[in-house]
């Protein structure tokens, strides 16, 4: 790809020579030039040294974000856009490349996920709703959590959690009567055959409506109001928690107001409410991407602390300095085939053994908790 070819690690759009034929380029340039700004990430190259930058739906376009491999002259393939979120290499997706591409960059990340179900001391039962390819419920069930049920509308996106997951979903509307009355069954039977087992729901309506990255944020879009389904399952089910992720769109929607009102209809489903906002490269995950995640608890075991960070970026000072460094880019995929632009290579053999924990943890030779703790270990005494 000419294009690509231009930019050095680190780079972005602005290294390209303007000989260089592009229409996009062009638009971006232009908007420039007319002071509407032009984000550094579009066309960016990957530093090897340095975590990802947010894995989003359309990682295969190098004109929408930093998402050029730190080495080779292409995009980041679906296998290593996987591995930057923490997905294991026996984990499957299904459906087209499109689908797959949506179902990886929407996903939570799984390694965050189990964190925060380790924050609980002890090990429940739960309903996964928007759940996509199953990021939270794949971290909660390594945490030994037990699945019940997960509901899309992306038939491709269940598809893929029935094969890596579990195979008790419902597909369709969440707004959709018919839908809403079976997962809340599935949950009261739940209840009521695992008492000793705390139900959890997971998951938040989809992010386009909160997303900064998006032209429409606003409460009159109709996907915004999911939430209302959302609560409404809360209210029938009474779970013991819930936890409820979404992008930090949400806070500024509407100047706040939108956030106020989540929280305000969320606190009157549980006992206690709190609200981080994590990123994801202070757990281990090998990528920046920040998240608004608020746990509901009414089993009075939950402390109001978020989950304790275990990596922290380079040159960042904070109050966890001792932590090991982020987890890199080339720590996370430099045992993977070289490949063509557009290949995937998921059925290619590694290129050498695992170079580090992280590959090991990907490769399944290691569990979670393994890797986290010998993460913890490598930290600066």
């Amino acid at each position: 790809m000419l294009i690509i070819k231009h930019v050095p690690p680190g780079g972005n759009w602005k290294d390209i020579p303007e000989w260089v034929p592009s229409k996009r380029l062009e638009q971006i340039r232009k908007s420039y030039a007319e002071g509407k700004g032009s984000r550094s990430t579009y066309y960016g190259r990957l530093l090897p040294d340095m975590p990802s930058y947010t894995i989003n739906t359309y990682f295969n376009r190098p004109g929408n974000g930093c998402h050029i491999h730190y080495e080779q002259d292409r995009t980041l393939s679906q296998r290593e856009a996987a591995r930057l979120q923490s997905f294991p290499d026996d984990f499957i997706f299904y459906g087209s490349k499109t689908a797959i591409n949506n179902q990886i960059g929407n996903a939570v990340p799984p390694l965050l996920a189990y964190q925060i179900a380790k924050a609980f001391p002890f090990k429940g039962q739960f309903v996964d709703l928007f759940s996509g390819a199953g990021g939270l419920s794949l971290g909660f069930l390594w945490a030994g959590w037990k699945p019940i049920i997960a509901n899309d509308i992306d038939k491709w996106a269940l598809t893929t959690y029935m094969n890596n997951i579990h195979n008790e979903v419902v597909l369709g509307d969440i707004r959709d009567e018919k839908v809403s009355e079976t997962i809340i069954q599935k949950c009261l039977i739940a209840k009521k055959s695992n008492p000793d087992r705390p139900l959890f729901v997971l998951g938040g309506p989809p992010c386009q409506g909160f997303s900064t990255a998006g032209k429409k944020r606003s409460i009159v879009d109709e996907r915004n109001w999911l939430f209302e389904s959302y609560v409404s399952i809360l209210k029938e089910v009474k779970p013991d928690g819930f936890i409820f992720e979404n992008v930090t769109g949400l806070l500024s929607m509407e100047k706040g107001a939108f956030f106020e009102m989540v929280k305000s209809e969320l606190s009157k489903t549980v006992s206690n409410l709190f609200v981080y906002k994590l990123n994801s490269v202070d757990y281990g995950v090998p990528q920046r991407r920040n998240r608004v995640v608020i746990i509901g608890d009414s089993t009075g075991t939950k402390n109001s602390e978020p989950p304790i960070p275990i990596t922290s970026l380079k040159g960042e000072k904070t109050l966890f300095d001792a932590l090991s460094s982020a987890i890199s880019v080339k720590e996370a995929l430099s045992d993977l085939p070289l490949l063509s632009p557009n290949e995937d290579g998921s059925w290619k053999n590694y290129v050498c053994e695992p170079q580090n924990i992280y590959q090991s943890f990907m490769r399944k030779k290691i569990t979670a908790q393994q890797y986290i703790e010998m993460l913890s270990s490598l930290a600066i005494i």
